[in-house]
């Protein structure tokens, strides 16, 4: 016995702690006076020689037996450990104690339970093992959740699993919710409510987007970011319309990008989406055209394509001045100069353009044919100009390919060529056999080329090289047009979207079901044979929808798989 000792007025004023876990855990499950009693033995633990059991009891207005039978109960719950009945003796343990003996579930105290849960699994066709019972008890005496709670989390996993359901599925949830102090009735029925309207918000944008799997936690967590930023979800589904096929990491850079225009409703969401996608279908289009390659169309499309449009340049139009501006080996910023030029001129609706386009592919025409005979000549906007003001004096072609004879050899072809015109013209010449003889002086020289071997050679390799592109630009454009015409027949693409499904489904049982693999291979070969029944309909086969290069041997590009160049190159004949 220690050789000091509270004393009874010290005692009094001191404080009887309580564990938390004791409250969370323990305190829902136990009636009154097993609470009282507990709690009075705690005090009594700083009082020891002051109290016997049946005081206490006595105290307590509780009879003696129950007294005795209460601390049984917390016995089973490890909390006390009774070292002796007659007379009443026992200690406190740690509500984390990891000693005593285990607890004991109490079948009367869950008979009702029981038979609810059995209902529920009988609907689902699904009989849990007696181990899995056990754990769902334990977890109902280690946690303060109540069990009818517990059972709206054994229908919401019924009704989503069906024959499914897993013990391990219910006691996850449920230990989630008391993650977020969730115990009640009333708390677990709102969740639930909220999660099964967030479950079928995830389940329509996973059928939109084509993935096949089950919505993980990160998922809920970006529906919870986009509505909490004020996102419509209208305006998401709307997103994911857009997108057709691709993740919710693809969608949320999308919604971040109507965010950042403060886009938030469904009417202004499909409203910049189809904004968007006509400004990226005339980017690609015009990028086709041109012979340039674009990964990323949004800023060509704000730059340019957006400009373009709200200028009132219809698509047919932009395609027609991005054709000229390919045999010019324009980008998109050329061309964007060259339709400033014309907008400034007034150039903007389909007819004047189309006009415009015409009188340029004549100039190029001509300036080739110029090429033919001077060599030198680069085909600029400056020099279709050029061509545009001889035309203007109404200088007849043969007069423009006399001046570009005589210009032969020059170092500057083209101010040669328009000096000579310009002298005809104030003359009236207007046939070369009304030219004058050529009168020399012993100053004049004939007129030398100061082109490079370089100089030539990058001037015939870029002539070379917008051969081929035309050819292969008239290749690929057959193509799309036979697949777009294929695309407008019902039995096509019914079968072009079987055939898709197959191929998906083939992926997939490679790695989960090979058993299935016969079966699938077999709907991809009717689902073949489907769509070339659909073409023979339309008279088309199944080459029609590739490229049918002039060149097979190169396929147009110039090169043959050896590396050497092909010998079909015929810039006489650029078809």
């Amino acid at each position: 016995m220690s050789f000091a000792a509270f004393s009874k007025d010290f005692t009094a004023n001191m404080f009887t702690s309580v564990e938390n876990q004791f409250i969370t855990k323990y305190l829902p499950q136990a009636d009154g006076d097993a609470v009282r009693a507990y709690l009075y033995g705690l005090y009594a633990c700083q009082c020891a020689g002051e109290f016997d059991a049946e005081t206490a009891a006595k105290l307590l207005r509780i009879p003696t037996d129950k007294f005795i039978s209460i601390f049984e109960f917390w016995e089973e719950c490890d909390l006390v450990r009774i070292l002796s009945r007659s007379p009443l003796m026992l200690e406190y343990l740690p509500v984390n104690a990891a000693v005593g003996k285990p607890k004991s579930v109490r079948p009367e105290k869950y008979a009702a339970f029981n038979r609810e849960l059995y209902k529920l699994l009988q609907r689902a066709r699904k009989d849990f093992k007696p181990y899995e019972m056990q754990r769902i008890l334990e977890f109902l005496e280690n946690e303060p959740m109540e069990q009818q709670a517990f059972l709206l989390v054994a229908e919401y996993c019924v009704k989503k699993d069906g024959e499914k359901v897993s013990s391990a599925h219910m006691l996850n949830k449920a230990q989630k919710l008391c993650r977020e102090h969730k115990y009640t009735y009333e708390q677990v029925e709102a969740d639930l409510a909220d999660f099964n309207a967030r479950e079928k918000e995830l389940t329509k944008l996973y059928a939109i987007l084509g993935i096949y799997r089950k919505p993980q936690e990160s998922d809920y967590a970006l529906l919870e970011k986009w509505a909490a930023r004020g996102m419509e979800n209208g305006a998401v589904v709307a997103c994911a319309e857009a997108l057709k096929k691709g993740s919710l990491a693809t969608l949320d850079i999308l919604i971040d990008e109507l965010l950042e225009k403060e886009i938030r409703t469904e009417k202004a969401a499909r409203e910049y989406l189809a904004r968007r996608e006509e400004l990226t279908s005339v980017v690609y289009k015009v990028a086709r055209k041109l012979g340039v390659k674009v990964q990323n169309p949004r800023p060509y499309a704000e730059e340019y394509a957006e400009k373009w449009l709200s200028r009132g340049y219809e698509e047919e139009s932009l395609l027609a001045v991005a054709s000229v501006g390919m045999k010019l080996s324009f980008g998109f910023a050329e061309m964007d100069a060259m339709l400033m030029q014309m907008y400034g001129a007034g150039i903007v609706d389909a007819d004047s353009v189309k006009a415009y386009c015409s009188a340029r592919e004549g100039q190029l025409k001509l300036l080739q044919k110029l090429q033919a005979v001077c060599g030198v000549i680069k085909k600029t906007v400056a020099a279709l100009d050029m061509v545009a003001a001889w035309k203007s004096w109404n200088m007849p072609d043969a007069l423009i390919m006399e001046a570009a004879r005589r210009s032969s050899g020059a170092s500057a072809p083209l101010p040669y060529i328009n000096k000579l015109l310009s002298e005809w013209k104030r003359e009236g010449i207007t046939d070369p056999e009304a030219i004058p003889e050529h009168k020399t002086t012993g100053k004049e020289t004939a007129p030398r080329d100061f082109r490079t071997k370089a100089d030539v050679n990058a001037d015939a390799r870029s002539a070379r090289e917008r051969w081929y592109a035309l050819r292969r630009n008239a290749a690929v454009e057959r193509a799309d047009r036979a697949r777009t015409a294929a695309g407008k027949d019902k039995d096509f693409s019914a079968a072009e979207r079987a055939l898709k499904k197959g191929e998906i489904d083939l992926a997939k049982a490679e790695v989960f079901s090979p058993a299935a693999l016969p079966q699938i291979r077999e709907r991809i070969e009717q689902a073949r044979r489907a769509r070339a029944a659909a073409l023979a309909k339309l008279g088309m086969t199944e080459s029609d929808l590739s490229p049918k290069y002039a060149c097979p041997k190169c396929s147009d590009t110039g090169f043959l798989p050896d590396g050497r160049m092909c010998d079909c190159y015929s810039p006489e004949n650029p078809q």
